[in-house]
């Protein structure tokens, strides 16, 4: 059986991207647009009236900004789903819309497929991050990713499996650096880079490289 799809709120004050966006859902089963809103006000309104499984959140809208919306669904239902949805990368906005409890900060040139997957994960209770927010995340980190100090035998004791080699490169992952920036940075062929990688995402029980770097902020692995 089939499971329903995913209810979207779709908030952007760009008649534009909001149609183009609609129309690209309408081709993928598992999401499903049901309500739209132009304004932060709106989307406010609109999320007491649908209750839907995300919001997909722009952050320039003509009256209060998505961040404040955030906020304020955020208070009417503390379980909410938003996805900020951006065309760029503000330091202040970024810890601005997690501070505010956005799930997700996605810039607007992502591919539909891994906008799919985020979606689709944020439902399930992941955290997702564009690569560039995360070093952003970790010079400022403001207290929305709490640091925590571990020791390297606690490190050891918890993460048993993780080679030291494996952890090297998790640190490059969190620093944001691409398979081959880590090959030239550790002086290993680019497909041994790889296949570290995908060691560290299958060890740390994770879905991709980003989800890799969020667990080692939020656990101090790094």
């Amino acid at each position: 059986m089939n499971n329903p799809p995913i209810k979207i709120l779709l908030v952007e004050d760009h008649k534009l991207m909001r149609v183009g966006l609609k129309s690209l859902f309408e081709e993928l089963s598992e999401l499903e647009v049901t309500s739209e809103a132009q304004s932060g006000k709106e989307a406010v309104e609109k999320y007491k009236i649908t209750h839907p499984d995300i919001v997909l959140m722009d952050i320039g809208l003509p009256d209060i900004s998505g961040i404040e919306a955030t906020k304020k669904i955020l208070e009417i239902n503390n379980n909410a789903k938003v996805i900020i949805l951006t065309s760029h990368i503000s330091e202040d906005e970024v810890i601005a819309a997690l501070e505010a409890g956005a799930c997700a900060y996605v810039l607007k040139d992502i591919n539909i497929e891994v906008l799919k997957m985020i979606i689709k994960t944020v439902k399930e209770g992941a955290m997702w991050l564009d690569p560039q927010v995360v070093p952003i995340l970790r010079e400022k980190n403001c207290g929305v990713i709490p640091p925590r100090q571990m020791s390297r035998a606690m490190f050891k004791e918890q993460h048993a499996n993780l080679t030291q080699r494996e952890y090297e490169v998790l640190k490059l992952i969190v620093d944001g650096k691409s398979n081959n920036e880590i090959a030239q940075e550790l002086t290993i062929s680019e497909h041994t880079a790889k296949a570290h990688v995908c060691n560290i995402i299958q060890k740390l029980v994770v879905d991709d490289r980003t989800q890799a770097a969020v667990k080692a902020l939020k656990e101090g692995l790094v």
